[in-house]
């Protein structure tokens, strides 16, 4: 794919590997990329205007309150005219600055102001990224949906070595070029997504029920994180309190069966995802009325079994999806268990989600996962808020998803 009139936002941070933005500059340039450049005070002293606007044949701009194009509103303008944002070098400080939404210049205004992605590309001393303060900053702006193109294993100008080296102009533009190769690809595609969430409630009477602590949260980043991608994505929840985004159509259940009914009139879609905690078992027969309590100290329950949302999916020969995730909702043996439900269900990927008191996976807005494919490779997740986590989950599902396409076609 060409990347002709594709527009870059180049935002020049203050660190020695600022004079590598004017290598990525020539690139970009070589390959007919329209750029506009924000330089910080602190880019100035290791890059100069003048050398950005003489590669760029366009102005270089610095001031948040220049009165020549005051009327612009240059923060606004800037951000909504890019199609992709870049900020090299991204510094220990500046980093600190978006991860408290500090607005103090033009560069981080824009910043704050934007509706397009953002990459950041660190670099600092080794110490410096490993520092707990930075780390913490690196996982808060992964959480607000900041990309990240490095930092790189190498010798650093200051002599040491370690993590914490820019990524080379190279490595960048390769960044940008699949960010737009993906981004066409959708476009054309029009992949479609079923997303479901929450619990469901199986009542014994018309105000009792059977359910469990399932909030529908990471349900529904899931599904936000893919609408985000571009995937066309429909939500099956039940019941919940959560909000999804417009975008996204929403169809509330209350019953596995409901949901199971929802989920066939939804196909056939591209891929989809099992986040909800359905309930195993419904009972036999539901009162009219109200139960009344017995004189007896036992009472028999008799259930029968809910129809099994992923395995009817995975296991679909006319309508099955390309990509079928589950969730495997585990309080002990959390690998081993998951292993065997994806090999049982027969679906793509499985999520391996420890729900025990130690972890509190359900009802909470963090959570820690393992991503299982269905040959046993594992990608493990560390305690994280539930929006990252399904940030990470969902460029998994659209990698697969893509190179799974490539392969067809």
């Amino acid at each position: 794919m060409t990347l002709k009139n594709k527009k870059i936002l180049l935002i020049i941070g203050g660190g020695i590997s600022a004079y590598k933005s004017l290598d990525l500059i020539r690139l970009l340039k070589k390959n007919e990329i329209n750029i506009k450049t924000i330089i910080t005070k602190s880019g100035r002293e290791f890059v100069t205007p003048l050398s950005v606007t003489t590669l760029t044949k366009g102005r270089t701009y610095e001031d948040i309150f220049d009165t020549k194009t005051e009327a612009e509103i240059d923060h606004i303008s800037l951000s909504r005219w890019a199609d992709l944002i870049v900020v090299l070098p991204a510094t220990a400080n500046f980093m600190t600055k978006l991860s408290i939404g500090k607005a103090e210049d033009l560069a981080t205004t824009v910043l704050l102001a934007s509706n397009k992605d953002i990459a950041l590309v660190p670099a600092m001393n080794v110490r410096m990224w490993l520092h707990k303060a930075t780390q913490k900053n690196f996982k808060i702006l992964q959480d607000y949906g900041y990309d990240f193109i490095g930092p790189e294993k190498g010798e650093m100008a200051c002599g040491e070595y370690g993590e914490g080296k820019m990524s080379s102009p190279r490595q960048i533009y390769s960044y940008i070029k699949n960010y737009f190769d993906k981004k066409n690809l959708m476009k054309n595609k029009n992949f479609k997504a079923l997303v479901t969430a929450g619990p469901t409630r199986e009542y014994l009477d018309p105000i009792r029920y059977i359910s469990n602590e399932s909030s529908g949260k990471q349900g529904y980043e899931i599904a936000k994180a893919l609408d985000k991608l571009g995937i066309k994505t429909k939500l099956i929840s039940g019941p919940s309190n959560n909000v999804a985004n417009k975008n996204i159509k929403v169809k509330s259940v209350i019953s596995a069966k409901d949901m199971m009914d929802e989920v066939k009139k939804s196909l056939p879609v591209d891929i989809a995802v099992c986040t909800a905690a359905v309930a195993d078992y419904r009972p036999l027969i539901k009162s009219k009325n109200k139960l009344k309590k017995s004189s007896s100290n036992i009472i028999n329950l008799k259930l029968e079994k809910n129809s099994d949302i992923l395995e009817f999916l995975s296991k679909n020969n006319k309508f099955r999806p390309k990509i079928v995730v589950g969730f495997a909702a585990e309080t002990e043996n959390i690998i081993h268990n998951s292993k065997i439900k994806i090999k049982e269900k027969y679906c793509d990927l499985i999520i391996a989600n420890d729900v025990s008191k130690k972890n509190r996976g359900f009802n909470s807005d963090y959570n820690k996962v393992s991503i299982i494919d269905k040959n046993g490779k594992i990608h493990s997740i560390p305690k994280n808020k539930k929006s990252f986590i399904a940030n990470t989950i969902a460029k998994k599902i659209l990698d697969k998803l893509l190179v799974d396409d490539k392969n067809i076609n």
